[in-house]
């Protein structure tokens, strides 16, 4: 079977069969294996129907990258694009946007979803995430019975019991493909200070590793020192398989570590990547120059050296990206989010180290972690063979349990369900007790509990956790005689911190701030805690004014987030009063990327509102809050 010129794998084309026998389909196949030509028949078939196909990726990356693909091949007014903090072309056959919107869009029942034919989640192994896992399945229980479902994912150990398990919620067939050759075989190296270059065995065989793990400390004693295996050596040993990807699990780490690269001299200037460079630049506010990130990336650039990482604004990210899809980037280092989706392949990829910091304690990355990134070495078409290279901390490096990581992906998608004050809102608002009791039972940790004998069988995590909800909200006046309250009604609209925004902008506390003070208010709920600085802050009566009405709420008051309420004035009073994101930088050390992003939030949260609001009144003021942050954010992202 060929498809665009191409001949079809045969799980590519099984897949395929089964879409055309209306059936939802799970593709478990290595990264770069071709799993998201799947999802382009898809698309151009029922965009041929005039039937809306909806594209989810897990982060706002991988969405911008889809739309300008799909813009590109179907044309711009035929593509839409839906995150937090923009609408672009809602109405659109071909809609990209969050995993988070569309679960919304399906749980609060909005009327474009009738003539969704498929939806495809890409990365649906992103269920397993602790914190977000439950939006996807949300997003698989809530989903009308008309729409079929096309789930991407590297490799899945339990893919069949996962198709199972949304057969038997959904009532039809699920076709589960499976697919483990890769298309480019993968060589895996490790590098190490004193063996250089070696494969696992020979590492196994001649490194003795020091017992460093049980060592005790006394007084006088010291850890044995090792030398760590230096980045640039590595390059210059592998600059025949070369364009490489170095995967570090610190921005400042990517980013010194390209700049040390570039003072190597290992590769000539490129005036080629100068020139475009400054095209894609030309129209920008020359202040982009004078940021700190930008001036470090136009210094390695010419080199055909990069970094990639969330600290830099946009426009820099698609520098990168186009570069490295143009082949002028020879060596790029990136953080973790790079190998997510982004179709970005190279011949080599480096990793740092098989550990990584996980916001609580350093640990050793999962299979589904190493394989993603892994899996971006060899290009398809262009790359006999791919190769990886694992740097060797020998006070870190565990053999045993290296063998076992990079052997097989062996980590299942088990059920991170987890029900939100929004879910029991719009169950409670849209369902009876006999819906809502069926519900609680479709999630997949009750058919992994249960099987096909979910139906018949409560959930008592998810059943117990919806009862003390629900018992609460009637508590805080949310709920009353099984149905919402005013208040409830806005907050089920609310799709994160449902109660302490619906408690300031739901209720009558909105009435007594200007639009200044409400975006203080929700810089407060949205800046997450951090080791951020605030080099000035901005006295004034509008910010005692909100201290005192803060101190004076019982709920307000017990949310240490309204602590940072001055260091929010070093965002918020410049934004406020028309001041550029430039302007803004100096006052904090935030990221230029990260305070970009913090503003969307802010975007993301005045849109939830508005929708949300009872009257037109609320919905014009937090439309001015909006206009107030695109406007200051305008000449580096489009919102």
């Amino acid at each position: 079977m060929d498809y665009k010129g191409l001949e079809l794998d045969s799980f590519q084309e099984k897949a395929i069969l089964a879409i055309e026998e209306n059936k939802s389909v799970i593709v478990s196949a290595p990264t770069g294996s071709g799993k998201t030509l799947i999802a382009d028949y898809i698309i151009e078939r029922d965009f041929r129907k005039g039937l809306r196909v909806i594209y989810t990726a897990p982060i706002k990356a991988l969405s911008n990258q889809k739309y300008r693909e799909f813009s590109a091949e179907y044309g711009a007014g035929n593509v839409g694009l839906i995150t937090g903090d923009i609408s672009r072309n809602a109405d659109a056959k071909i809609l990209v946007m969050t995993t988070e919107i569309y679960r919304n869009m399906v749980l609060s029942e909005e009327s474009m979803i009738s003539d969704i034919s498929y939806v495809i989640f890409d990365e649906i192994h992103y269920i397993n995430d602790m914190e977000r896992g439950t939006v996807w399945e949300e997003s698989i229980i809530f989903s009308k019975p008309h729409i079929r479902m096309l789930c991407l994912s590297a490799t899945i150990p339990n893919a069949e019991q996962f198709g199972k398990w949304i057969e038997t919620i959904k009532g039809h067939k699920v076709e589960v493909v499976s697919h483990e050759e890769r298309p480019v075989p993968l060589h895996v190296h490790f590098y190490d200070s004193e063996l250089g270059i070696v494969d696992f065995r020979e590492l196994n065989a001649d490194l003795n590793f020091p017992d460093y793990h049980h060592i005790t400390r006394g007084p006088r004693q010291r850890t044995p020192k090792s030398v760590n295996p230096s980045h640039t050596k590595l390059i210059k040993e592998i600059s025949q398989n070369l364009p490489g990807i170095f995967f570090s699990f610190s921005r400042a780490a990517a980013q010194k570590m390209a700049q040390e690269l570039a003072r190597q001299n290992l590769f000539d200037l490129n005036p080629e990547i100068t020139r475009f460079v400054r095209k894609k630049l030309e129209d920008s506010p020359p202040e982009i120059n004078t940021l700190q990130t930008t001036a470090a990336l136009r210094q390695v650039l010419p080199y055909g050296i990069a970094f990639h990482h969330a600290g830099l604004i946009p426009v820099m990210k698609e520098v990168v990206e186009e570069l490295f899809s143009m082949g002028l980037i020879r060596v790029l280092y990136a953080t973790e989010t790079f190998a997510v989706g982004v179709n970005m392949p190279a011949k080599s990829v480096c990793l740092e180290s098989l550990s990584k910091f996980d916001g609580i304690s350093f640990r050793m990355m999962n299979s589904k972690e190493y394989f993603q990134m892994a899996g971006r070495a060899g290009r398809r078409g262009l790359d006999k063979e791919g190769h990886v290279y694992i740097m060797v901390d020998r006070q870190k490096f565990q053999p045993d349990r290296a063998r076992l990581l990079m052997q097989k992906d062996t980590e299942p998608i088990m059920s991170q369900f987890r029900l939100s004050v929004n879910t029991v809102l719009n169950l409670v608002r849209k369902h009876n007790a006999t819906e809502i009791d069926e519900i609680l039972s479709k999630n997949f940790d009750s058919y992994q509990k249960y099987g096909a004998d979910l139906h018949k069988r409560k959930n008592y995590k998810s059943h117990n956790s919806y009862e003390n909800l629900k018992k609460q909200l009637e508590k805080n006046g949310y709920v009353k005689s099984g149905m919402l309250t005013g208040k409830g009604e806005f907050a089920s609209r609310i799709y994160s911190d449902e109660i302490i925004t619906t408690e300031i902008f739901g209720t009558g506390i909105i009435r007594e701030l200007n639009q200044y003070q409400a975006l203080l208010l929700l810089a407060c709920i949205c800046h997450e805690k951090e080791k951020t600085e605030f080099h000035r802050q901005y006295q004034s009566k509008d910010l005692e004014r909100v201290k005192r009405l803060v101190l004076s709420h019982n709920e307000l008051r017990q949310d240490k987030r309204f602590r940072e309420m001055g260091n929010m004035t070093s965002i918020m009073h410049p934004c406020y009063h028309g001041k550029s994101i430039f302007e803004i930088i100096p006052n904090t050390s935030m990221p230029e990327g990260d305070l970009i992003r913090f503003l969307k939030q802010v975007i993301d949260r005045t849109n939830q509102i508005r929708h949300a609001a009872p009257d037109s009144s609320l919905a014009d003021f937090m439309d001015g809050c909006r206009q107030i942050v695109v406007k200051c954010i305008q000449d580096v992202d489009m919102v």
